[in-house]
């Protein structure tokens, strides 16, 4: 059996990031674990870096070009662009999203950016320039910006900024771990090793356990651990470590619990991890005067904007289904808002008139019968949403908010769902993050899913992330994703 040095090198600051790391055996089994230095992030600082420099070089080259020298403040405009871009997590390396949804991010970004520099310019006058050297940065700024992630992530290793995670717990709760499909909830991070507390594992074989006979202190040292991920199934009793720890925190190392780093990998709250007292006591969830407010005037300007530009689309819908089948051309059904009050959902209809003429409420499917050829155009680029602009003016309905449901599902789902009912703190909206994240539900195991998505929009809603979820919205009906 292979056993550790007694003694533990600590790392130095002259240990080199990309330095060839020892193998450390791992006690009690024949695998080997890679002992690193923990690492401070710089790279993300030299991407932002090389990102403002990028900017800064193709403003002085504009200007000289079409608007006369620029000096300092192209390095004002550059900063402001690169920190919106930021700001949007496009330098994050655990990004889901394809080229149109960089393309979409860096947008909004820029655009935060560019309200960043209206700011500056308000208090200091003197670094104003012209409107249209303004969009000349913002022109060369996006092909730029996209351009600079692709190359930068492209040259990295894959393994560069993950994170070293160190999971306390190998029983169900730290096996939900191994479940995660997506490659892209798994990309920022890498999993050293699982701690067995109380001789508890279900991990498997496959995986490295360290037994907890030492202090975490000493294992976060050892194998240059950035992260602490709590994920103990019994915390009562002496369970749960709490000294050690508090060690590991106070050292400079950050501890989640399992909920909370699923939340932030994957853009969702697991079920299967959540509490009633992580609910009270994690930060989020605000529901605020101020916010609701703030909340509805988007809601409102909005919605006043898209009536007016969609209102010649929506006649042309509403002939298109006069002709096309027999029927009302909206579709009025009862659903479930905010606090779980009733209100009359409006759509274009999209199915037969007798779709449900027996009285019995059932989900769409894909590849529906019961859907009109008018109707499946129209869902297929959700014109037959449009309607529900008016909901949102009513105060029925948000732009963005979880999906409503219809009162007979909602029965069914809260009896069998737990947390089901949370997504009606909030009101429903026309778009949401679940839906461009996960797309239709028309079965229980979709719902379930679909409500981890609508639980982490319920936590961390703000103006910002209804405006991204907008801007999403639109790459998911210029492809035609998740409609059926």
């Amino acid at each position: 059996m292979s056993t550790e040095p007694a003694r533990e090198s600590r790392p130095t600051a002259r240990t080199r990031a990309g330095a060839p790391a020892p193998a450390v055996p791992l006690p009690g089994t024949g695998a080997v674990l890679e002992a690193r230095p923990a690492r401070l992030r710089v790279r993300y600082v030299r991407l932002f870096g090389g990102h403002v420099s990028l900017i800064t070089v193709l403003l002085l080259a504009a200007a000289e070009a079409w608007a006369g020298p620029l000096g300092a403040r192209s390095a004002v405009i550059a900063l402001a662009l690169a920190a919106g871009v930021a700001a949007m997590g496009l330098y994050q390396r655990n990004f889901r999203e394809g080229w149109l949804g960089a393309a979409t991010r860096a947008a909004a970004g820029l655009g935060l950016g560019a309200l960043g520099l209206g700011l500056v310019y308000y208090a200091v006058p003197a670094l104003e320039i012209g409107r249209g050297i303004l969009a000349i940065a913002l022109g060369l700024s996006l092909p730029a910006t996209l351009a600079l992630r692709a190359v930068y992530f492209g040259l990295l290793d894959e393994r560069a900024l993950c994170r070293r995670v160190l999971v306390v717990g190998a029983g169900e709760r730290a096996a939900t771990l191994k479940r995660l499909r997506r490659r892209a909830d798994r990309r920022g991070f890498e999993i050293v090793a699982y701690v067995s507390v109380g001789g508890e594992n279900r991990i498997g074989a496959d995986a490295p356990v360290l037994p907890h006979d030492r202090p975490l202190a000493r294992i976060v040292r050892r194998y240059g651990i950035d992260e602490v991920v709590v994920a103990v199934d019994e915390r009562r009793g002496g369970g749960l470590p709490i000294h050690e720890l508090l060690d590991c925190r106070l050292g400079g190392v950050q501890v989640l619990d399992l909920a909370t780093f699923f939340e932030r990998e994957t853009g969702r709250i697991k079920l299967e991890t959540l509490s009633p007292s992580w609910l009270v006591f994690e930060d989020g969830f605000r529901q605020g005067w101020l916010r609701a407010r703030a909340k509805r005037a988007f809601d409102v300007a909005v919605s006043l904007a898209l009536l007016a530009l969609a209102s010649p689309l929506m006649l042309l819908a509403a002939l298109a289904i006069r002709l096309d089948s027999p029927g009302p051309v909206l579709f009025r059904q009862v659903r479930v808002g905010q606090h779980g009050r009733p209100f009359e959902l409006l759509k274009f209809r999209s199915m037969r008139a007798d779709a449900e003429a027996d009285g019995r409420p059932r989900w769409a499917s894909r590849d529906d019968p019961r859907i009109t050829r008018v109707g499946r155009l129209l869902r297929k680029a959700r014109i037959d949403e449009l309607p529900q602009l008016v909901n949102v003016l009513r105060g029925e309905m948000s732009f963005v908010g979880p999906r409503p449901e219809r009162p007979e599902f909602v029965r069914e789902l809260a009896a069998r769902i737990p947390y089901y009912n949370e997504r009606h703190r909030v009101k429903p909206g026309i778009t949401g993050w679940a839906q461009i994240c996960y797309g239709y539900t028309d079965s229980e195991r979709d719902a379930r899913e679909k409500l981890e998505y609508d639980l982490y929009y319920v936590k961390n809603y703000s103006l910002l992330f209804d405006l991204y979820v907008i801007l999403r919205t639109v790459e998911v009906v210029l492809w035609g994703r998740g409609a059926h």
